[in-house]
């Protein structure tokens, strides 16, 4: 009994807990405004390597990277833009977490709704012809034995 109580209290520490922080303290910056700048960005940046993460959530080794270039341009004065400017001409607009809809990414942005319509188009179709299909009369009997005839059916 003990230790069902004790595994289902570490199950709801670990579930309700923060989630967890990758930034390294020898990457952090010791001025706090461009601290916060750069874990802000870091939410908006994309591990390349984990892909459902972002870099300040990873612990993969481009995270680290990234995180580092980043904290980098914005001590070189970069505004934030510049910043994500700077990024995705490096490593693509993949690396942005809500990447802008552009020609580039028009194809990541529709294509989502553009599935939904499709298969909201093909429930349609599907249902007017199995109505039609359930409102088509059945054979009399004299069509029948005209369909016997010509499909050669003894029965």
């Amino acid at each position: 009994m003990i230790r069902m109580l004790f595994l289902a209290a570490a199950l709801l520490a670990a579930l309700g807990g923060q989630m967890a922080q990758a930034v390294e303290p020898s990457e952090r910056l010791a001025d706090p405004a461009l601290e916060a700048r750069a874990r802000a960005l870091s939410r908006d940046l994309r591990c390349l390597v984990c892909q459902n993460q972002s870099i300040d959530e990873s612990n993969a080794d481009l995270a680290h990277d990234l995180r580092v270039l980043l904290r980098q341009r914005l001590v070189a004065g970069d505004s934030d833009q510049q910043v994500l400017d700077y990024i995705a001409a490096r490593y693509g607009m993949f690396v942005l977490l809500d990447p802008p809809f552009e020609p580039v990414t028009y194809l990541l942005w529709l294509t989502p709704p553009l599935l939904v319509l499709g298969a909201g188009a093909f429930l349609v179709m599907q249902s007017r012809r199995r109505r039609v299909e359930r409102s088509l009369p059945g054979l009399t009997e004299d069509e029948r034995a005209r369909a016997a005839l010509i499909l050669g059916d003894s029965g």
